[in-house]
């Protein structure tokens, strides 16, 4: 049976004094975790963060790799270097990027593959918006977005991790109730089967507001591995409950 993968996403927040203290309360607090847990940080601290957390159990990656190897593309960091840092993990297509930055499916799957290259696990990204769930378009639009990524990197499409992030529940409070999710998991799940027949070893985590009040019960849907944690990940006594919720 896999593991469970709880995941942090920092997002554009920190200092070196915060990271320090955060990083520290989390190491204080965790007991002999089993499952597998990453923070995955801003950029320019992610050499501080690999310091701190050498040795422990907590893995250190990226929120977003470039879709280049090297050359003129400036304020980019390349799977390599961020291999060179020991990146573990790499978020691709966040739909922060997809929104903000215009990354197209087509952009993700190749970001993916970059990263599988370098030997950094990608943590994938899908999801609907809420026009997009109430058209009853979520089943297309997901399918759609992972669809991309198994296209580009059929031969290795069981080193990834999907995550699913239903738009209209990130930051905003709301929350796929555990029943939602696990619909959706599942049909990413018979996706990836009909894709690979490594599909079982594939952590799909959830995406879409996970905190310490929700994170047990979604955690216990059959096909929810794990999750993409945002706002209660910078908090160590939330994001500790939420790693305790998956053992």
């Amino acid at each position: 049976m896999k593991k469970q993968l709880i995941a942090g996403n920092w997002k554009m927040n920190g200092s070196l004094a915060a990271n320090e203290a955060l990083l520290k309360d989390l190491l204080a607090g965790l007991n002999a975790p089993v499952c597998q847990i990453a923070v995955c940080v801003p950029a320019v601290y992610l050499t501080q963060c690999q310091k701190q957390l050498a040795g422990s159990a907590i893995d250190v990656g990226a929120q977003d790799v470039s879709a280049h190897e090297s050359g003129a593309f400036t304020g980019e960091n390349s799977a390599a270097m961020l291999k060179d840092l020991g990146v573990r993990y790499a978020i691709v297509g966040h739909s922060e990027r997809r929104q903000y930055h215009a990354e197209t499916d087509a952009v993700v799957a190749v970001k993916a593959q970059r990263a599988l290259a370098a030997g950094i696990t990608p943590i994938v990204c899908v999801g609907e918006t809420l026009q997009e769930r109430e058209a009853g378009k979520t089943e297309e639009v997901v399918k759609r977005q992972l669809a991309a990524v198994i296209h580009l990197n059929g031969h290795c499409i069981s080193e990834i991790v999907v995550a699913y992030e239903p738009v209209w529940a990130i930051g905003t409070g709301k929350t796929a109730s555990p029943e939602q999710a696990q619909a959706v998991h599942a049909l990413l799940r018979a996706q990836l089967q009909a894709a690979t027949s490594h599909a079982d070893r594939i952590q799909i985590v959830y995406g879409g507001s996970m905190n310490a009040a929700n994170a047990a019960q979604l955690l216990a849907q059959p096909d929810i591995d794990g999750g993409l944690v945002g706002g209660a990940s910078l908090k160590a006594p939330d994001f500790l409950t939420i790693i305790a919720a998956a053992q």
